[in-house]
This record gives structure tokens, C-alpha cells and sequence, in this order.
């Protein structure tokens, strides 16, 4: 038995995040060449746009911090910043950043799925899939918010190092990674692997659209707008 789980342990932690971005990168690749008139984001604000603003600002916000924060945190060495920064000190940033990203992420995506559960024309024009994501992401949130009581727990910043090292292990092809998240509680086990799930899904769902951020709006000229009379 003991065996199993240490088998299991190394496919879901060792193995199973190669699978999820291969899928993620090649699966993004494959559907813009084969179905562009499928990637886009879908909005159904059209169809309702009861409190859509409030919930799609909440979630988008909530869900950038919380991404470029997990992506920062983790893959960036602790030597790069261990001369400004103790790990403690950037655990405890962490948390109070992440916790207020990770409540308004919550409350726009709760707000989201409601809509796409409960409003009937939203709920008509949605796939299976539309709904599933959402679910998913809320989930994902849910559990990242209730990582922070055990963070909570230990401020010395080993755990955050402890996680930082497995997934620099897997970003930069280390060997070993999966030994990283020996006795690290079950939590952030699931948190990761739902984490990593939804990497796999990312490709099948209406998350595609992040591929095509309009970064371009950030430097293009100004245009003039006038008001017709």
C-alpha cells in the first residue's frame, strides 16, 4: 500500500505536470489552427447584464493577481530576492495579497456561476464546458483561500520555499520534483492538482481567449471620439 501511494504520489506530482502543460501548449496550438472561429470568450453579457460589470471585474482582477503572484512567487529562486526580502516577510506579503485577490476572485466568480446556473437565457447559451470552468476556477479559489489558515500556521517561509522548489523542479526539468511535496499537507496537494487540471481543460474551454490579451491596446494612438448630436 505504502508503495502504491508513493507511485501515485510521483504520477501526480512528477508526472502528471508535463502531461497537463504539453496538452496546454500543443492543445492551445492545435485549436487556433483548426478552430479560430472558436476562440473567443463567449460573453453573454448581452443577454443579461444584471450586476456583470461588478462580477467580471471582481473575477478578472482576482484571477491576474492571483496568476502572475503564483507565477512570480514559484518560479522565481530564492536567492534573487533573499537580499531584499526574507521568506518570511514574502510569505507573509503572499498572504495578504493573495487573500484579498483571492476574495475578490471568489465573490465575481460565485456571482458568474450563479449567473450561468440561474439566469435562464445565460444558462441556455452555455456549453457544458462554459459552466464546468467556472466551477472549476471557484473551486480552485476556494481552496487557495483555505491554504491561508495552515500558512497561518508557519510564517518562517519554509513551506512557500518548499512548494517554490517543486515547481522550479518541474519548470526547469530538475528530476525529483515530486520529493518536494513529501509531507505537505493534503490541501495544497489538491489545490496543485486541481491547478494543474485546469491547465489540461485550458485548451477546451473559453479560456483560450487569454492567448489574445489586446496587449496592443496599451500603445496604439488615441482615438477621438464625438458624441452624435
Amino acid at each position: 500500500m505504502a508503495s502504491l501511494s508513493h507511485h501515485l504520489h510521483i504520477l501526480l506530482f512528477g508526472i502528471y505536470p508535463y502531461i497537463a502543460v504539453s496538452v496546454f501548449l500543443v492543445g492551445s496550438l492545435i485549436r487556433f489552427d483548426h478552430g479560430q472561429y472558436t476562440w473567443k470568450t463567449g460573453s453573454s453579457q448581452i443577454l443579461s447584464s444584471r450586476h456583470m460589470r461588478l462580477a467580471s471585474n471582481c473575477f478578472h482582477i482576482g484571477i491576474l493577481v492571483i496568476f502572475f503572484g503564483h507565477l512570480v512567487g514559484l518560479l522565481t529562486p530564492h536567492w534573487a530576492y533573499a537580499w531584499i526580502i526574507s521568506a518570511g516577510a514574502k510569505q507573509i506579503m503572499a498572504i495578504l495579497v493573495g487573500g484579498i485577490a483571492g476574495v475578490l476572485c471568489f465573490i465575481g466568480g460565485v456571482m458568474l456561476l450563479w449567473r450561468r446556473l440561474f439566469n435562464p437565457r445565460v444558462r441556455a447559451s452555455s456549453s457544458a464546458m462554459d459552466t464546468f470552468i467556472i466551477a472549476l476556477l471557484v473551486v480552485q479559489v476556494t481552496l487557495g483561500l483555505a491554504t491561508i489558515g495552515p500558512a497561518l500556521g508557519h510564517l518562517d517561509g519554509g513551506l512557500m520555499l518548499q512548494l517554490a522548489h517543486w515547481a522550479q523542479a518541474i519548470a526547469f526539468f530538475q528530476g525529483g520534483a515530486a520529493a518536494y511535496l513529501e509531507g505537505v499537507g493534503w490541501i495544497y496537494k489538491v489545490h496543485i492538482f486541481i491547478g494543474l487540471t485546469i491547465f489540461l481543460v485550458f485548451p477546451f474551454s473559453r479560456l483560450v481567449h487569454v492567448w489574445s490579451l489586446p496587449l496592443g491596446y496599451l500603445f496604439r494612438r488615441y482615438q477621438i471620439v464625438r458624441r452624435r448630436a
